[in-house]
């Protein structure tokens, strides 16, 4: 005879296919809604219905919201205006004073006194400077190519009266 046997298997409920298939559609079911609602990135995100619409709504995007003009337009484009410069217009005799005074210039004249060679940007800021103030010198009548003159003159005057043997 056969002895029933007291295996725990036989007491365990098989699931037919049918309920198989049910599980398995209920486990689609749930994988299917994970994650965020399609578009939701250009709808704006969470938003309640009914309330609010009257207010702005904040952009999520991220950046410049400066609308840019696409293709060629006819507005014109506005220049920067150029600062004034910083120290006021002086008067030549003034501008002349400033420029016979400068530290910097009587430093950079001194060593080509003393025979040193300057930098090119040196020279040419050397040579700048001496021109504007012969410039300055010619505007307020001074000069010192009419001193020299003058004293070669004398020079002549008195080589002159010595060759005569004049006084």
């Amino acid at each position: 005879m056969k002895k029933t046997s007291s295996n725990p298997r036989s007491k365990v409920h098989r699931k037919t296919r049918e309920e198989l298939n049910q599980e398995g559609r209920e486990r689609k079911r749930e994988k299917k809604h994970r994650g965020n609602a399609s578009g939701s990135r250009a709808s704006g995100g969470d938003e309640s219905s009914g309330s609010g619409k009257g207010k702005l709504q904040k952009d999520p995007r991220v950046g410049s919201k400066k609308p840019i003009p696409l293709g060629v337009t006819d507005t014109p484009v506005n220049k920067q205006h150029k600062p004034k410069s910083e120290k006021p217009m002086l008067s030549p005799q003034d501008e002349l004073e400033m420029l016979e005074t400068d530290e910097r210039l009587d430093a950079l004249l001194e060593r080509l006194e003393e025979g040193e060679t300057l930098s090119a940007d040196d020279q040419a800021w050397v040579d700048a400077k001496l021109d504007r103030i012969d410039e300055l010198m010619q505007k307020l009548g001074l000069s010192y190519d009419d001193d020299e003159d003058d004293e070669e003159e004398k020079g002549r005057e008195d080589m002159m009266r010595l060759l005569k043997g004049g006084n």
